[in-house]
């Protein structure tokens, strides 16, 4: 056993209140055996996000005081005789809801109200971000699909194009677009308004957590803290002008339907998303997890890109290592199109390894990502609602 009852140091409630420094917002301590303790934390109902940040410190704070083992802090709001509350966010078309609790684990239930407040809600207007026309979700609730290589060479093709393009790596936890552009040393160079300008390379606006750390720190971060990361990156950064816009911005994301998706997903005017997937089944069982998501928040996706969907060998027979049809039958089950198959190329991986996008050679990698960027460009202009530029692909 890594916890032995005769090593407990002895805790009560009081003990662990004036540890935590008996502060306003501490409404009370509940400390059982075993050096488990809850925390009762009075919570602004106006102020909800502050209050999930108290409650990630609180928890930190009491998990350091000796012989606590474990912490559930829990939020409880009162609000002044008279006052109204705020009315509930409005529940996404599409989602049934029911009487009953609903079961998430073994010996626990959640209340309907606590199911919806947790369901992922658009705001029915975001705000446009300034400098930028059009934002494109690049995304997987997947790892290790190529969501990245897909992200850098569909910005290299549109470059290639004479497009403004940027790139925002939104994966907080493993960012590798600095590497795949071979600008992993830079750092954005700050603006006198206290905005940074994001990092040139290969005619792209890039930018990333991995140029604000230093690259062997794990990044341990909570909810909230990422939310703020992304949301910083995108509007504390000089992307464009009012008279010169970036055409688009596309934006790689995390695996996983997480704090990083809902953050874009809920607060950021995302024009449409890209689902990116391999054809094995345990790829696809994820998918319909993503695509979901997007269906919630009211996101409109463009289609799916299957990667990986064969191997070429030297006499020209395709062998396909990761599974076939995958990518074609879940399109046709979630009514997306197939956008593109891109096969297992050398010149893709060596690319990414050494900062080159394959986009930007000569051959049959380079081909295959402007077909994607010339569907991707004429799904995009198929959404808008009023005139645009238009996005034109010369031959």
């Amino acid at each position: 056993m890594f916890w032995d009852k005769k090593d407990q140091k002895t805790l009560s409630d009081d003990a662990v209140t004036q540890a935590l420094g008996a502060p306003d917002w501490l409404s009370g301590v509940r400390v059982a055996e075993n050096g488990r303790v809850t925390l009762i934390i009075e919570a602004d109902p106006n102020d909800m996000e502050r209050a999930e940040t108290l409650k990630i410190e609180a928890e930190a704070r009491a998990m350091s005081i000796e012989g606590v083992t474990e912490v559930q802090a829990v939020l409880t709001a009162q609000r002044a005789p008279g006052e109204t509350p705020p009315a509930p966010a409005p529940k996404p078309s599409g989602l049934t809801t029911h009487a009953s609790p609903r079961r998430v684990r073994k010996g626990a239930r959640l209340s309907e109200e606590a199911v919806s407040q947790g369901q992922p809600q658009q705001s029915a207007q975001i705000a446009p971000i300034p400098g930028i026309s059009r934002i494109l979700v690049v995304a997987s609730a997947k790892g290790g699909v190529g969501k990245s290589t897909v992200s850098v060479n569909l910005a290299a093709s549109f470059a290639k194009q004479g497009l403004r393009v940027g790139l925002l790596d939104a994966d907080i936890y493993g960012p590798s677009i600095p590497t795949m552009l071979g600008v992993a040393d830079a750092s954005p160079s700050p603006h006198p308004d206290n905005k940074l300008l994001p990092v040139s390379a290969h005619g792209i606006e890039t930018l990333s957590i991995g140029y604000l750390t230093d690259p062997d720190s794990p990044m341990i971060w909570r909810g909230p803290i990422v939310q703020s990361a992304i949301t910083q990156m995108l509007n504390d950064a000089i992307w464009g002008t009012p008279d010169n816009p970036l055409d688009l911005l596309i934006i790689d994301t995390p695996p996983g339907t997480g704090e990083a998706q809902l953050t874009l997903a809920q607060r950021v005017p995302v024009t449409a998303a890209v689902i990116v997937t391999t054809p094995q089944e345990v790829a696809l069982a994820d998918v319909r997890r993503g695509a979901a998501m997007f269906a919630k928040t009211h996101v409109p996706v463009l289609g799916i890109v299957e990667t990986m969907s064969w191997f070429e060998d030297p006499a020209g027979n395709r062998h396909p290592i990761m599974g076939e049809g995958g990518g074609e039958k879940m399109a046709q089950a979630l009514g997306l199109p197939l956008i593109a198959q891109i096969p297992m190329l050398q010149s893709i991986r060596e690319g990414g390894d050494a900062g080159e996008p394959a986009a930007n050679t000569e051959g049959p990698a380079a081909e295959l990502f402007t077909e994607l960027a010339r569907e991707v460009a004429l799904s995009l202009d198929a959404l808008e609602t009023k005139p645009a530029p238009k996005i034109i692909f010369e031959e």
